[in-house]
């Protein structure tokens, strides 16, 4: 047999890593209420289920949006032939529109700047291929979107094909893994030890995993080390519009409108996958101040390029500005109901997790549970959290996270009558291993928490948040913890 090429033969991808025998325990024995009572609930993957019930109703209401409809079949003809890779200019004019929204309306996006790909994996290494070469490193702040150990998501998407190096930025938890110039400095000071160049910085804004937004003072730090070095920036803002309590997102878009820079040196990476919660649709978007890098991604779009018939459906739902006012709000209000009892809940239990006030997950905090400090004893917990408790949640070092102990937990891509199962088994959990004293009186049965949850909803709610460009105040509850 003919050999096949080296990436074809390596593990560049990961999925042979450690990492993935979570997935593995959920794919062989997946959760469901009646069939599987006892199987595995995903709490690995991070998408947005809690507006699905919205977007149900504007599509039965505007069926010509769907080209498989008789109210939409008028528009199949032309949409299913050749389109080129610049994109339906409505499609890209409604997401530029939907950018700014997402934002405030404090700035605009222009429409010819829009470049569609295949997901934000397409769009991430769109523009990998157009910055550096192979053996060229970009800095990225720890912890990171997920893999294990040298395999995650940012390794296979920036390194498996195009051969560029990814050099840590260390974040600790003790000033809650903020960026520091400190720590930028050392990271680019170690790459120039090893003699590699360094073309880049990538952020990630809100944080995967850790649920936290950059604020305005840290954004223009970031933006002036990059413009001193003379290097690019790339901000991956997937997670712009689960913004649902104070302090609210700062885009890098705003920050080049405040301070000096050279603005060939930014490039902003978005999709819809977690904003919208349509991971399946592969809508991904390049936006860039680089003339070049436009024109270059443009034609590199045509190896992923988003479906005609998606971008017809997306144009569509977008450009009603009603519905997308709306859905900002509704999907802020759902996130905060589910963060705030989510959290308040695992604090019964004495389980705590970075503050945070965006995102489709938690940062939960084990480290207490360890038998020893160490990468090894966080390995073992998650063996047994999969195994036993049979929930798939993701350790803290398949994000490089330098600190043993610590968890991503999603909540937003489950129902409430799955939340309150896996809250359940981590409350036995917790019971079982004496690991938190709590007096028997406030550990809640199962019929008690589901009352709770009806009734503390609202109870998390603070009137007046109206808004689409207004992020939700902080609650009661997290002003009492504060």
């Amino acid at each position: 047999m003919a050999a096949l090429s080296k990436i074809a033969a390596g593990n560049g991808h990961g999925e042979n890593s450690p990492y993935f025998d979570g997935w593995k325990a959920y794919e062989t024995n997946p959760f469901h209420p009646t069939d599987r009572p006892e199987g595995v609930i995903q709490m690995g993957l991070a998408e947005n289920q809690l507006c699905f019930d919205f977007i149900k109703k504007w599509l039965m209401k505007h069926p010509e949006a769907s080209l498989c409809t008789a109210e939409g079949v008028n528009k199949f003809k032309e949409t299913a032939l050749f389109q080129d890779y610049h994109g339906m200019p409505e499609f890209r004019q409604a997401i530029a529109k939907f950018m700014g929204k997402v934002r405030g309306d404090r700035v605009k996006f222009d429409p010819d700047r829009i470049v569609m790909s295949g997901g934000a994996t397409g769009a991430h290494e769109m523009v990998t291929f157009c910055l550096a070469d192979p053996g060229e490193a970009f800095l990225v702040p720890t912890p990171y979107y997920p893999g294990i150990l040298n395999l995650c998501r940012f390794d296979r998407d920036l390194r498996w094909r195009t051969g560029v190096e990814l050099v840590p930025v260390i974040c600790e938890s003790s000033n809650n893994f903020k960026i520091t110039r400190n720590a930028l400095e050392a990271a680019y000071e170690k790459a120039q030890e090893d003699n590699i160049r360094v073309k880049g910085l990538l952020i990630t804004n809100p944080s995967n995993p850790l649920g936290t937004i950059l604020d305005r003072e840290t954004l223009k730090s970031i933006v002036s080390f990059i413009n001193e070095k003379n290097i690019h920036l790339i901000g991956d803002e997937i997670y712009a519009a689960t913004v649902f309590m104070e302090p609210e997102f700062v885009s890098i878009s705003e920050i080049i409108e405040e301070v000096e820079c050279n603005r060939d040196l930014i490039h902003i990476v978005y999709s819809l996958s977690k904003d919208m919660g349509f991971p399946g649709f592969r809508v991904g978007i390049v936006y860039s101040y680089n003339d070049a890098l436009v024109s270059c991604t443009r034609k590199m779009s045509s190896f992923g390029l988003v479906s005609s018939q998606t971008q017809h459906l997306i144009a569509s739902m977008l450009s009603d500005d009603d519905f997308v006012d709306n859905f900002i709000i509704k999907s802020k209000k759902k996130l905060f109901k589910r963060h705030e009892y989510f959290t308040w809940s695992l604090s019964q239990v004495g389980i705590g997790s970075l503050k945070s006030n965006a995102g489709l997950f938690i940062w939960m905090d084990l480290r207490k549970l360890l038998k020893a400090k160490t990468f090894e004893a966080e390995m073992d917990l998650w063996q047994v959290i999969i195994h036993e408790v049979k929930l798939n949640v993701s350790p803290g070092s398949s994000f490089h996270c330098h600190e043993p102990g610590w968890f991503r937990v999603c909540f937003a891509n489950m129902d409430d009558d799955t939340m309150e199962t896996a809250l359940l088994r981590i409350r036995d959990f917790m019971r079982k291993n004496n690991a938190a004293m709590i007096p028997h009186n406030k550990l809640c049965r199962r019929s008690s928490l589901k009352l709770s949850f009806s009734r503390r909803v609202d109870d998390f709610m603070s009137p007046g948040i109206m808004s689409p460009h207004s992020p939700l105040p902080q609650s009661p509850l997290v002003r009492a913890r504060s």
